[in-house]
């Protein structure tokens, strides 16, 4: 089985950063929770898709060997810089490159000195891959791909990871519901922004964990218009392209607000 494991992952960097606020720390315990199951299926490589890394004109994808320094987040500076380290597996990211094109995607490599690695990417490499033993394939988020063309991409990526006889681990990272607070807040009292988001963001997790995957992937055009889901829960469709739109249920290892946002720790069953 070339997908060994599958993860939903938050990209903000507030639960790495700023864990000592109850509400960001329970995910944080989270992420560790998952960076533990990703260990434990044994994987010889991740890919990783997030909302944060945004393309206009082609996908992109890092294969540069190694991605090391310092990130100051745009958003969040003031609470800590986000030291990364990233080691990329060049021949399958090269693959994934010359395979897009079976879907339609024109693709291009990126190999370039001190390119700028995004928060949510760093976030999800330092959690789930800390010292960054596993190489890693990262793919931009490209803002003229829709759900189902970022679901082939990560089909794609599948399929190149099994050709190469690789087991690989499959991350998507962003949030469930997109809206934050634009007002300064207690942290301490963090909440989801709206109802609504709140109601919604446990309805995706409620069908995750049932295994409904039909149900789960139906309900996205809704979730993504009532909960202002993160860039259309694209993140999402790269892991059902790569585990073939099937699970057999969930594991939430943390569900809860960052600034207003949802953001959810999820581990599908495969």
């Amino acid at each position: 089985m070339t997908i060994v494991s599958a993860f939903l992952v938050p990209g903000s960097p507030l639960p790495y950063v700023k864990r000592d606020n109850p509400p960001w720390g329970e995910i944080a315990k989270g992420m560790e929770a998952a960076g533990k199951a990703l260990l434990a299926s044994n994987p010889d490589v991740l890919l990783i898709y997030s909302t944060q890394w945004l393309a206009v004109l082609d996908e992109l994808w890092i294969t540069r060997k190694r991605s090391k320094g310092l990130h100051v987040d745009e958003n969040w500076h003031e609470f800590g810089d986000l030291p990364f380290d990233l080691k990329a597996d060049v021949d399958l990211a090269k693959a994934c490159v010359a395979a897009s094109k079976d879907v339609g995607v024109k693709s291009r490599p990126v190999d370039f000195d001190a390119f700028p690695i995004d928060t949510g990417t760093i976030v999800a490499n330092n959690f789930l891959n800390p010292g960054s033993k596993l190489p890693v394939v990262i793919a931009a988020n490209n803002l003229y791909h829709d759900w189902n063309t970022t679901a082939e991409l990560g089909r794609i990526a599948a399929r190149e990871a099994d050709r190469q006889g690789k087991r690989a681990a499959v991350i998507g990272v962003g949030n469930l519901s997109g809206a934050f607070f634009r007002h300064k807040i207690d942290i301490a009292k963090d909440k989801v922004a709206e109802p609504v988001q709140d109601k919604w963001n446990r309805k995706m997790l409620d069908l995750a964990v049932k295994g409904d995957a039909k149900g789960f992937i139906d309900a996205v055009p809704n979730f993504a218009r009532e909960a202002k889901a993160d860039m259309g829960f694209k993140h999402a469709g790269w892991i059902m392209g790569a585990i073939g739109r099937t699970f057999t249920g969930a594991t939430v290892h943390a569900y809860g607000p960052v600034y207003g946002t949802g953001a959810a720790v999820v581990e599908f069953k495969l």
